[in-house]
């Protein structure tokens, strides 16, 4: 055999394994988590990287999801409730009381005198408030707890 038809081979070997190396990895993704399992939020202070498992497992927080997703009261509407944070606490706009969001699951009358704090607020009562509750910190002025640069 010449070297030029053994060069013909492994080119064809190779296009071979790569056509069945990209069909394999469409035929068989790796499943998607039902949940994120982590976040990493990008702000002006530096990233914050929010794990679920930590907050949920028993040796962790052992935190119910509805610890911090507030949203609805009733048990069974929890599933179609857990949305993003940022669905309802975006950066609102001059003069705008609450997003247009709030309207797909709240009546207009309902929401009226409301006010909806900026995610940021949000985020900084939430966590601040549970974290320091069970002494996890962080203390005040020490953004670099949560915030990496």
């Amino acid at each position: 055999m010449t070297p030029k038809r053994e060069l013909q081979i492994a080119y064809s070997l190779i296009i071979v394994f790569l056509f069945v190396g990209f069909i394999s990895y469409a035929a068989f993704p790796a499943k998607t988590p039902d949940e994120p399992i982590r976040l990493m939020y990008k702000t002006v202070a530096g990233k914050v990287l929010f794990d679920h498992k930590i907050h949920l497992s028993d040796s962790g927080y052992g935190l119910a999801c509805q610890d911090c997703h507030h949203h609805p009261e009733e048990p069974e509407e929890l599933e179609e409730a857990l949305v993003a944070c940022g669905e309802c606490h975006k950066v609102l706009e001059e003069g705008k009381t609450f997003p247009d969001s709030c309207l797909d699951c709240h009546e207009a009358e309902d929401l009226e005198d409301s006010e909806v704090m900026k995610k940021s607020d949000a985020f900084h009562s939430q966590c601040e408030s549970c974290h320091q509750e069970v002494d996890a910190g962080p203390e005040e002025e020490r953004c670099s707890w949560c915030h990496v640069m």
